[in-house]
């Protein structure tokens, strides 16, 4: 399914302009670089896991999707001339009608409304799927994210495998 017809020009609370659009194979640049200008934090919240840059693999992994399964969309900026991500949200369909939720903004544009922005494309693209929930698996120690999703209406639990993690799930009926 294309999510083409979500690609659209928005202007942030604080007067920022960005385009947000899917997510391009050729877009491995522009990912490494958005990585890499994220806080050491913000890399661990985003992989549950500390790293100091993306490998080829994982570049490969974020931008070559499967379109039948997968979708994401990138909000870019222009900064000095330069298109620049700052933020990306994700899918990925796991079968049951369920799929797999994940947004991280650089950390120089948290706090505009991006992350919510960046999700409603998500929120969109799962029901035009006919997808009826997502859902997202977050350090519990991330407090940003455990307020973004509450904010939003997911349900938050406890992962019951990790005690350290918490799943939140926003059904889409």
């Amino acid at each position: 399914m294309s999510t083409q017809s979500l690609t659209s020009d928005e202007i942030l609370g604080d007067g920022s302009h960005v385009t947000i659009r899917q997510l391009k194979p050729d877009d491995v640049g522009i990912e490494r670089d958005f990585i890499m200008r994220l806080s050491p934090q913000s890399r661990h919240f985003r992989f549950l896991s500390s790293i100091a840059s993306p490998s080829k693999e994982l570049l490969a992994r974020l931008t070559k999707l499967d379109e039948a399964t997968e979708a994401a969309f990138v909000a870019i900026s222009i900064e000095s001339g330069v298109d620049r991500e700052v933020g990306v949200a994700r899918l990925s369909a796991v079968g049951d009608g369920r799929a797999e939720f994940a947004v991280t903004v650089r950390d120089d544009w948290q706090h505009k409304g991006l992350g919510t922005l960046l999700t409603k494309h998500v929120i969109e693209a799962a029901r035009q799927r006919g997808l009826s929930a997502l859902y997202s698996v977050d350090a519990s120690e991330n407090g940003p994210m455990n307020g973004f999703a509450k904010t939003l209406g997911f349900i938050s639990d406890v992962n019951p495998q990790d005690a350290t993690e918490v799943i939140h799930t926003l059904q889409l009926n």
